[in-house]
């Protein structure tokens, strides 16, 4: 089991733009290893923007990079001329590919968010964004987000990583999703739970083989981000930002 806690990310920014920023292959915030990713799990960005932001256009090259919406609306342009709004029940994603320009800005409100970078299957592929509409469940249960080809998810990874959140209610349990020779990389974006005995709270993270992290309850209502992640798939090391090994 390892757990990371929220004052182990680095801070980053402030007032109308700061992020918090974490490699979730860190073991208990220990900085001496070679790789600080989790397998093709490169970094997520806890970022909390204010309204009239505005993140000028810039280059991506060789990343994967999911928009995870909690809060708030984002409007994305990109230089294809495509000009389209996220949310939390309109998700995006983008493969940067061998180049990819974009800017976002919140014109109509505060906007907190993750910005998860991965380590596409190879290198200098097409670039592409994608945007899904995905409502939140009338019930609480884990929502599919992004996948692989044949996890049918609403949002085509380019790399064996599945993703899923829920939103749960004070006092429910949930068993985690499983899927043969992925392992869970678990993240509270909002609330409380209990895992393995220990309390987590916003901004903490947990991870752990599939046969032992099995189980979460919710000690608050709670939003939780979940990564399935083959830590053996084949990925590239030259994105400019996913294949950043250590800080």
């Amino acid at each position: 089991m390892n757990i990371l806690r929220n004052e182990q990310a680095y801070s980053n920014g402030g007032g109308v733009f700061s992020l918090l920023i974490r490699r979730p292959g860190l073991i208990d915030g220990i900085f001496e290893k070679e790789d600080h990713a989790f397998g093709p799990l490169s970094r997520i960005d806890h970022a909390k923007i204010g309204q009239g932001t505005k993140i000028s256009m810039h280059e991506h090259i060789n990343d994967e990079i999911l928009s995870y919406m909690w809060q708030g609306e984002m409007l994305h342009e990109d230089s294809t001329g495509l000009k389209e709004s996220c949310s939390p029940t309109k998700q995006m994603l983008m493969g940067a590919g061998k180049s990819f320009f974009h800017e976002e800005s919140t014109p109509t409100g505060p906007v907190e968010m993750l910005q998860v970078f991965m380590r596409p299957s190879e290198k200098d592929l097409e670039p592409r964004v994608q945007f899904a509409e995905m409502q939140l469940p009338e019930v609480s249960e884990w929502r599919l987000i992004a996948g692989p080809t044949e996890s049918d998810a609403p949002l085509e990874l380019r790399q064996q990583i599945i993703v899923y959140d829920v939103h749960g209610k004070t006092d429910e349990v949930f068993i985690l999703p499983f899927v043969a020779g992925y392992t869970p990389w678990l993240y509270v974006m909002d609330g409380e739970i209990t895992a393995h005995g220990k309390i987590l709270r916003k901004g903490d993270a947990i991870s752990d083989t599939a046969e032992e992290l099995t189980t979460i309850q919710m000690t608050k209502d709670t939003t939780v981000v979940l990564f399935l992640v083959d830590l053996e798939a084949p990925m590239t090391l030259v994105g400019n930002f996913s294949g950043v090994k250590r800080f």
